[in-house]
């Protein structure tokens, strides 16, 4: 028979000290739902445990004998044995209210300040009350900076998708740093607090905070490099613009080429008529914009991956005219030596690849090479970009060399 394990005095603290980790207490301070008096039970001796081990049983019941029941009672509970007679044995602690588990925890101060933040959530922040019954824990965390974090929430009320940077708010002793680093929370309380035409709910997330409450957001920005020397644009031929800027160039190229890798983007040979933009992975919105790119003649080059064919099919979709340069299979055997491990592959199903494409990303996904093989187009030789930019006809020069 395994040795009964009784509840200690020592050891209530930690039964109590979960709840508290669960926002029980700091809750219940507030907003009051029949949880105290908190009765944690002790799960005495049974008869048959007092009959078996009447020295352990009795042992456990002095300890609780001993206990200066400050913060809580402790509820008695007298059975009878034929064995052992009658005996009296605690059978579980009270905690009448909030105030004393937090006590006996060593919380009162915590307790205390949560009851401040509650009483600062009057009038306009009212709303913020349910915030602060769901988050307990949290809200003591952010404590100190309580009536901070309210001054920019209350800024925001009064002047609703204000339009500017969150540079330009102006409150003392808080900078653009503060309110970055808290848009997670901000924006919790904001959803709370501002009418519902004042939010636009398609924008979530921290990525999205700016646009989703009214600010200005940094904006997306392009870089390309024209690849004929003719096309430059005062004199320049590397440019970084934002996305909208970009959108109004309609630049008079013919042939527009993608590359993901930076390297590869300012290496890549001079041909007339061309230009080469830097891709940033995932997301082509910005790009998107650009009209007149539309009815140029397009080469994405990426990785060849899983993640790589992801990129270029979600690219397909906004440039259906888009050929993938060095993404076939001729290309990944020709550099065996340099795979490396995709770390996360994935297992999608791509809708925008050409069928050679997806015959290839089909070798990848399901691993027919060795897990996860991937090329980085780094790695892929500049004699075969040149090899490959002659089999489509481009004339090279155009740039100075």
């Amino acid at each position: 028979m395994s040795k009964p394990v009784w509840i200690l005095p020592a050891e209530l603290r930690a039964e109590l000290d979960k709840r508290w980790q669960r926002g029980q207490i700091l809750t219940e301070s507030l907003a009051p739902s029949g949880l105290f008096p908190l009765r944690i039970p002790l799960k005495p001796p049974s008869p048959a445990q007092l009959a078996a081990d009447f020295a352990a049983a009795q042992a456990w019941v002095e300890h609780w004998l001993a206990v200066e029941a400050k913060h809580f009672a402790v509820e008695w509970r007298d059975i009878n044995h034929r064995l052992s007679g009658r005996n009296r044995l605690p059978a579980a602690v009270v905690f009448d209210q909030p105030d004393d588990a937090a006590a006996y925890l060593k919380k009162a101060k915590e307790l205390a300040v949560f009851g401040q933040l509650a009483a600062s959530l009057v009038d306009d922040f009212a709303a913020l009350r349910s915030w602060l019954v769901k988050y307990p824990l949290r809200a003591l965390e952010h404590a100190d900076e309580w009536q901070k974090l309210l001054s920019v929430a209350g800024c925001v009320v009064e002047h609703p998708r204000p339009g500017i940077y969150l540079r330009q708010i102006s409150l003392p002793g808080i900078d653009s740093k503060f309110i970055e680093s808290r848009k997670k929370l901000l924006g919790e309380w904001l959803d709370l607090l501002l009418p519902a035409v004042a939010i636009d709910t398609s924008q979530t997330g921290v990525a999205g905070f700016e646009a989703r409450y009214g600010f200005l957001a940094k904006p997306a920005t392009i870089r390309f490099r024209l690849l004929d020397s003719r096309l430059r644009i005062a004199g320049l031929s590397d440019l970084t613009v934002t996305a909208s800027e970009f959108a109004t160039l309609n630049l008079p190229v013919r042939w527009v080429f993608v590359t993901e890798n930076d390297i590869n983007g300012l290496a890549f040979p001079p041909f007339a008529d061309s230009m080469v933009i830097f891709g940033r992975g995932y997301g082509f919105d910005a790009l998107a914009q650009a009209e007149w790119l539309k009815d140029k003649e397009i080469h994405y080059w990426g990785d060849i991956d899983t993640h790589g064919f992801a990129i270029l099919s979600q690219f397909r979709q906004h440039f259906p005219q888009a050929q993938s340069l060095l993404m076939d299979e001729a290309t990944l055997i020709a550099h065996r030596s340099q795979w490396v491990e995709e770390a996360s592959p994935i297992n999608a199903e791509l809708a925008f690849l050409t069928a050679e494409e997806a015959a290839l990303y089909d070798v990848l996904r399901d691993h027919r090479y060795g897990r996860g093989v991937r090329l980085e187009q780094e790695y892929v030789s500049f004699a075969l970009l040149s090899e490959r930019l002659a089999a489509l006809g481009l004339a090279a020069g155009g740039e100075d060399a």
